[in-house]
C-alpha cells in the first residue's frame, strides 16, 4: 500500500475522536494494513483496550432476550424484573396454550347446555386456573431458576408477588376473554372472579407452611369438594358460591388471606422445609 493513516489520525481513532468520513477510511484501511494495526496497538491505552474487550465479551455472552422479555423491557419493566418474569414456567407457550385450549372446550360445552341458566361448569373451573398458575410459578419443583433466586439478593416475597401478578394478569385475562364468549349469561358469567382471588390468596398464604405444591393442591381440592357438596344440596338455579352471599364470603376470604399473606411475607426468605431441598 502506498497510503497509510497518519499517526495523528491513528491516535484520534484510538481515542474514538476521529470523525467521518476519515473514520470510515481509517476503518477500511486498518483492517487490511498490518503496519497501521501495529501503530494503532502502540498508541492505544492498554487499560482502555482491556476494558473494551471485557465489554465485548460481556455483550457476546449475554443471553438473547426472548419475545416476552423484550416486550416487558419495551413497556418500561426493569431488566432484572423482566428476566425473572420471562423465566416463569407458566408464562411459556405450552402452559398458556393448555389454558386456552381448556377454556375453549369449557366455553363450548357451556354454550351447548342451552337449558342452563348459570354457566356452572365454567364458574367452577375458572378459579382453579390462576391458582394452578401461581403454584407452578414458584418453588424448586417447577421453577428452573429457583436455585439462583434463593441465593440472589432479592426478597423472596417480592419475587413471589412479581410472578403472581404476571400469572394473574395472564390467567385472569384469558378468563375474561372466555367470559365474553358467554354473552347469554350476562354478569353471572363473572361469578368466578372473586372465588379465583380467594383461592389464589389462600393458597399463597398457606405456602410458607405447606409448600408451593401441597398448599394450592389442598385449596384446589377443597374447592372441588365444596362445589360437589353445593351441587348435591342446591335447589335453585345457581350454586351457593356464585350467589350474592357466596360472592361476599369469597371477597371476605380473599381479604383475610391477603392480610395473612402480608403478615407471613418474611417467611418466604427462610426457605421452610415444605419447599423441599434445593436439588
Amino acid at each position: 500500500m502506498t497510503w497509510h493513516v497518519a499517526e495523528d489520525d491513528v491516535r484520534a481513532y484510538a481515542r474514538g475522536e476521529l470523525a467521518p468520513p476519515m473514520l470510515w477510511s481509517a476503518d477500511t484501511h486498518i483492517a487490511k494494513c498490518a503496519d497501521c494495526r501495529a501503530l494503532l496497538a502502540s498508541v492505544t491505552d492498554p487499560v482502555a483496550l482491556d476494558a473494551g474487550w471485557e465489554r465485548l465479551d460481556a455483550e457476546l455472552d449475554a443471553p438473547k432476550r426472548g419475545l416476552v422479555e423484550s416486550l416487558l423491557v419495551r413497556i418500561g419493566v426493569a431488566d432484572h424484573t423482566a428476566r425473572l418474569l420471562a423465566a416463569t414456567p407458566v408464562l411459556r407457550r405450552s402452559w398458556l396454550g393448555a389454558v386456552v385450549a381448556l377454556l375453549v372446550m369449557t366455553v363450548l360445552v357451556t354454550n351447548s347446555l342451552k337449558t342452563a341458566t348459570s354457566p356452572t361448569l365454567f364458574l367452577g373451573l375458572a378459579p382453579l386456573l390462576p391458582l394452578a398458575g401461581v403454584a407452578l410459578s414458584y418453588g424448586p419443583k417447577f421453577d428452573p431458576t429457583y436455585e439462583m433466586t434463593v441465593v440472589a439478593p432479592l426478597h423472596g416475597f417480592r419475587l413471589l408477588m412479581i410472578r403472581t401478578v404476571a400469572v394473574l394478569t395472564a390467567g385472569l385475562g384469558f378468563n375474561l376473554l372466555a367470559t365474553l364468549a358467554l354473552p347469554g349469561y350476562g354478569l353471572a358469567a363473572l361469578g368466578w372472579l372473586l372465588p379465583a382471588l380467594a383461592l389464589t390468596t389462600t393458597g399463597l398464604a398457606l405456602t410458607p407452611r405447606l409448600g408451593p405444591v401441597l398448599a394450592p393442591s389442598l385449596v384446589g381440592g377443597g374447592w372441588v369438594l365444596f362445589l360437589l357438596a353445593a351441587y348435591e344440596r342446591h335447589s335453585g338455579t345457581t350454586l351457593v358460591p356464585f350467589t350474592p352471599a357466596g360472592q361476599g364470603v369469597a371477597a371476605g376470604v380473599a381479604a383475610l388471606a391477603a392480610g395473612l399473606l402480608y403478615l407471613l411475607r418474611d417467611r418466604f426468605d427462610s426457605r421452610p422445609t415444605a419447599f423441599g431441598p434445593l436439588i
